[in-house]
């Protein structure tokens, strides 16, 4: 073979292994493609699907008719009103009758009694933000009862759904937007529950949950970066911490039952038991995510604090925690987010239980969010299942909230240093 023909099949081998790197260059990008495409399909399609059921979450079948207060029916001092008893003093004038009575005039004795039992109390509402409305006549809307709203989807018995489509076409029953989901508690009708009650227990978990598990955490990973001798006790804390970080969530919730529960025995379903809880379950993540942090630090900058003057504790405080700070809020957003999610711990501890009232305070009876949404998936009438929906997209926005602020703040301090 001549030096030409070794040239050229050399020439030929280099060709040929340059586009098999190509081709595989090739394939793997659009391999990566193809993942990113189909991530954002499935995220995309869980959006929406739970948007298109959400959208009847927050709405509520209701009805539609005149309320006559002239001639005096109700002798209530617009005065009263403006008290906190003034619900109590709006019943004790008998609204609750005046308003069946308008509705049995104004809708017939069937269609009256399937308004919800409890609708004066938005009637009550509605006067009390504008006692001009005594002794004149305007238009109300209340809550339908359960069947009515069933029969209104064309669900339920025949006579209902035949009523729903009569008073439908009068235009005495119609679907509007609910706000006061976003106000309300649970109940045991899909028309009037509400998410505040959960939602504010969430909030209120969270913050215990943060101001555990957050200052600990951190003086932890410090104290074992930074502090700790390196010796068998510290691997073991090591080794202890990240097995830990691997422990299924109801654990940490038979751990809740059987030590918080045993110490505050009348702290049953309470935020500060769900926040201790859910802290024992994020600190490893913390401590975690602070540890790799605080050793991503350059070792210069140490050096030049302590060439300066500065003492051990100031370098690490004044100079390597805040460089450190951006990296442990990002481990502190994925345990919030864990933690935010959870439900099995809290279950563990009583937070599933019945609540009709929001918490007033950290050791009130409450539940959150998530168990929220397990409870109600459980029930049988589909006006649950999409106010299950609606649920979902609050605890998804309340997320999407909790992580900006935190994100926000992390942008901060990178900005900062």
């Amino acid at each position: 073979m001549t030096d030409s023909a070794a040239a050229l099949t050399r020439d030929q081998r280099i060709a040929a292994r340059l586009a098999s790197r190509h081709a595989s260059e090739l394939r793997f990008k659009a391999l990566g493609f193809f993942a990113v495409a189909l991530s954002a399909l499935v995220l995309a399609f869980l959006l929406v699907t739970m948007t298109s059921n959400a959208v009847g979450g927050f709405k509520r079948a209701e009805v539609r008719f005149p309320l006559d207060l002239s001639g005096g029916l109700l002798t209530v001092d617009p005065a009263q009103l403006n008290g906190d008893d003034a619900l109590r003093v709006l019943e004790g004038a008998g609204l609750r009758d005046v308003v069946q009575f308008a509705a049995a005039k104004a809708l017939g004795d069937k269609a009256a009694a399937e308004i919800d039992s409890e609708g004066w109390r938005e009637v009550a509402d509605q006067i009390v933000s504008k006692p001009a409305l005594l002794n004149t006549i305007f238009d109300v809307s209340v809550a339908a009862s359960d069947d009515l709203a069933s029969g209104l989807r064309g669900e339920g018995q025949p006579a209902i759904v035949a009523m729903a489509r009569d008073l439908a076409g009068k235009g005495q029953l119609h679907t509007a937007l609910d706000l006061g989901f976003l106000t309300r508690s649970d109940a045991t009708s899909p028309q009037s529950v509400g998410i505040w009650g959960a939602l504010k227990g969430s909030m209120l978990t969270m913050l215990v949950t943060l101001a555990l598990a957050f200052p600990i955490g951190v003086f932890t990973a410090v104290y074992l970066e930074e502090f700790a001798a390196r010796n068998r006790w510290t691997d073991l804390i090591e080794v202890s911490i990240n097995n830990l970080a691997a422990v299924p969530s109801i654990i940490f919730g038979l751990l809740g039952l059987a030590v918080f529960l045993g110490v505050f025995p009348y702290w049953r379903s309470a935020p500060v038991i769900g926040g201790m809880t859910l802290a024992l379950m994020t600190m490893p993540v913390i401590v975690i995510s602070g540890r790799n942090a605080i050793k991503a630090v350059p070792p210069s900058i140490r050096d030049a604090a302590l060439a300066i003057g500065a003492s051990r504790v100031q370098t690490v405080f004044h100079h390597v925690l805040p460089l450190a700070l951006p990296g442990i809020l990002t481990g502190t957003i994925i345990g919030m987010a864990r933690a935010l999610g959870e439900t099995a711990p809290l279950l563990m501890i009583g937070m599933k239980a019945f609540v009709a009232t929001p918490p007033d305070g950290f050791t009130s009876p409450s539940s959150v969010l998530p168990v929220q949404i397990f409870l109600w998936s459980d029930e049988i009438d589909r006006g649950f299942v999409e106010r299950t929906s609606a649920a979902i997209i609050v605890l998804l926005l309340f997320l999407l909230v909790m992580n900006s602020i935190a994100i926000y703040l992390r942008n901060r301090f990178e900005n900062r240093w």
